[in-house]
């Protein structure tokens, strides 16, 4: 604590996306319109897992995880971003800055967990499906959801402890819209070898090993689908994988060009435009690609609408 009272700088400045005011406006009305969607759509998701008894299953109870991670994955960095292109005021005090870069590692390396795991139960229920509700009991789901957080709350502390170790002694401009580590490692002065040794073997570490395991499951599953004859079994068994691997895609593509690459001045200039992807719209797009590829969420968010069709042409024949 000694080393933290003794920091120099008390407050940061987020730099933001642009500076230019014709983008500012621009910008946060696309940003709002991406950050309402994943408000809207994760906990939609969310209460549809809760709610509807047809979606009490391994496979729900993990996307639920992920929906509610998503939406508070958004809620750490957006509003703050919109907030930056509205009013002159960009600052964020030194503990609110080491806060938002624990809460935003702790939910981004949890979500690469939950899609391990999530690719482990479509392994199960493809290669395994009758001892699927044996291999995905309840208290497995919740042993897998349980670790996933685990892991990624001890793998945020360790950088958030280290970080908040660091002096940081005139710089205070960050050249990002939230707090992350490679900007702020620019900003220390001191030596930030170690921390910058921690980034690259820390998260490669949990986005590789999570990766290779979402491929051995794939590989699997690959294997499998060639033992079936009917092309149409084959495409019935692979299409429950499609919205998971769309997922897949998305977050590791820009995890791995993001946060395993050294941290020079243009890699930290297009890192601020990758993050855009992974902290807006991929949030966004989950809940989107999850109900467009998934009949039984649109089933079950149909349901609502039925009921309440139903109800009313019940009270319109009543009143006749």
């Amino acid at each position: 604590m000694e080393e933290l009272n003794e920091t120099f700088v008390n407050e940061f400045i987020l730099l933001g996306i642009t500076n230019l005011p014709e983008l500012q406006l621009f910008f946060f009305v696309m940003f709002l319109i991406f950050y309402l969607l994943s408000f809207v759509g994760n906990l939609s998701i969310v209460t549809l897992v809760i709610a509807d008894h047809g979606l009490h299953t391994p496979m729900y109870f993990l996307l639920g995880n992920l929906s509610f991670l998503d939406f508070f994955y958004a809620t750490t960095t957006v509003p703050k971003m919109l907030s930056g292109l509205l009013v002159e005021d960009k600052k964020i005090s030194f503990q609110g800055c080491i806060a938002q870069l624990h809460i935003f590692h702790f939910l981004g390396s949890t979500e690469a967990m939950l899609l391990a795991s999530m690719s482990y139960d479509r392994y199960v229920a493809i290669c395994n499906p009758l001892r699927y509700h044996v291999l995905m009991a309840r208290a497995v789901c919740i042993e897998l959801a349980f670790i996933s957080w685990l892991i990624g709350f001890l793998y945020s502390l360790s950088h958030t402890i280290l970080t908040s170790r660091l002096p940081f002694c005139h710089f205070n401009k960050i050249t990002h819209f939230y707090c992350d580590i490679k900007p702020l490692l620019k900003l220390a002065c001191t030596d930030t070898h170690i921390n910058e040794s921690l980034v690259n073997i820390l998260t490669g570490s949990v986005a590789l090993s999570t990766f290779v395991l979402i491929i051995i499951s794939y590989t699997f599953i690959v294997v499998h689908l060639q033992n079936i004859r009917s092309e149409k079994g084959r495409s019935k068994a692979f299409s429950t994988c499609t919205s998971h691997l769309t997922v897949v895609f998305l977050y590791f593509g820009t995890a791995f060009c993001t946060y395993l690459r050294p941290a020079t001045k243009d890699s930290l200039e297009q890192d601020r435009m990758t993050a855009v992807l992974f902290t807006v719209i991929t949030p966004a797009l989950n809940p989107i690609i999850y109900a467009l590829r998934n009949k039984e969420v649109k089933r079950a968010l149909k349901k609502p609408f039925l009921q309440s069709l139903c109800l009313k042409n019940t009270t319109l024949l009543t009143g006749m």
